[in-house]
């Protein structure tokens, strides 16, 4: 098992490499030069010299990414003598636009992102798991057919266009509640938990929709197999027979799925933040294309590719305590 975790951990640390080579090539050897951008347009040859020399653009690319990558890895430094500027580790450099700190700005953002996800995800576990083994279990009956006719709707329906919905129904018409504001949850729960609850259902229900259509194809299978027979005939109950014989494989893959999806909400849910105003990472991801600040874009996208890559980890690492057979295997 160790010896497994330690494989996956040195694949996980070579994609992450290969990533961060890619978004490096794209946005630092494609796109305008930096330092143009940076001067403006009326800006001198000259000045535009310094902002290069400054930011080390001036270097060899093979240079200047593994500067990159020891920044990272150890920090760096930008420019040279009295007008050098220090940026520790892991350092993902400085915005074109406010030369803030990419890192501070993330970590900034990144609770409310947090947030947004981990909410989503419980609600659609909870909907789609449950609404998925109902479905499996009344399968044929008109609860079947109702709740798979909704889960394909949930599944057809843009994020923009229901989020668009709900603030026009929930918030403009019934005003059952406020336009989401950034109000801490210390300051008031309530409101707190009313500005997230709209995105929380957007994201949720396209998940649960999918989940709900996942979990019922699999418990149909799986009652269909010859140890759940064998089960029925031993006369276990029904609910311990659905619950420890039924339920259990057919969730192997939400646990694969649940984890690629969740991972990559932590990386930003960009449509869902614009569109409710949330100040989170995928609103900080769409500012920043708007204006071509390359690190702040770069930086979302090494974090997004983070999470996914460590959740394909943290998933293989559940499925050899989930599947005997994985154990033995990776053995």
């Amino acid at each position: 098992m160790t010896l497994y975790l330690l494989r996956r951990i040195a694949s996980a640390i070579g994609i992450l490499l290969l990533i961060s080579l890619f978004t490096y090539v794209i946005f630092f050897l494609l796109s305008p030069d930096p330092a143009v951008q940076i001067c403006g347009k009326t800006c001198t040859p000259d000045r535009i010299d310094q902002i290069r020399a400054q930011l080390g653009l001036d270097q060899p690319f093979w240079q200047q990414y593994l500067e990159f990558i020891r920044g990272i890895v150890m920090g760096r430094s930008y420019g040279k003598g009295t007008s050098a500027v220090s940026c520790a580790a892991p350092c993902l450099g400085f915005s074109f636009q406010t030369n803030e700190s990419v890192l501070d700005m993330i970590t900034a953002r990144f609770p409310v992102t947090a947030t947004v996800a981990i909410g989503a995800a419980v609600l659609w576990l909870l909907v789609g798991v449950s609404g998925g083994l109902l479905s499996a279990v009344k399968q044929g009956t008109g609860w079947d057919r109702g709740a798979m006719m909704v889960a394909l709707a949930g599944i057809s329906l843009p994020n923009y266009f229901l989020a668009l919905l709900l603030q026009y129904v929930l918030v403009v018409q019934l005003q059952i509640l406020p336009f989401p504001q950034a109000v801490p949850f210390a300051e008031d729960p309530v409101r707190w938990f009313q500005n997230y609850l709209m995105p929380w259902i957007v994201l949720a229900l396209g998940y649960a929709s999918m989940y709900a259509r996942l979990v019922r194809a699999n418990v149909i299978d799986t009652l269909g197999e010859n140890f759940m027979r064998t089960a029925r005939a031993k006369g276990l109950p029904a609910p311990l027979i659905l619950r420890r014989h039924a339920l259990r494989p057919a969730l192997t893959p939400v646990v694969t799925l649940f984890g690629m999806d969740f991972a990559g909400l932590l990386g930003g849910a960009l449509i869902t933040e614009t569109v409710f105003g949330l100040n989170g990472v995928g609103k900080l991801a769409a500012d920043s294309i708007a204006k071509n600040d390359q690190p702040v874009i770069m930086g979302v996208t090494l974090l997004a590719a983070f999470f996914v890559v460590i959740g394909n980890v943290v998933v293989d690492v559940v499925y050899t305590f989930l599947d005997p057979r994985v154990r033995v295997k990776s053995a």
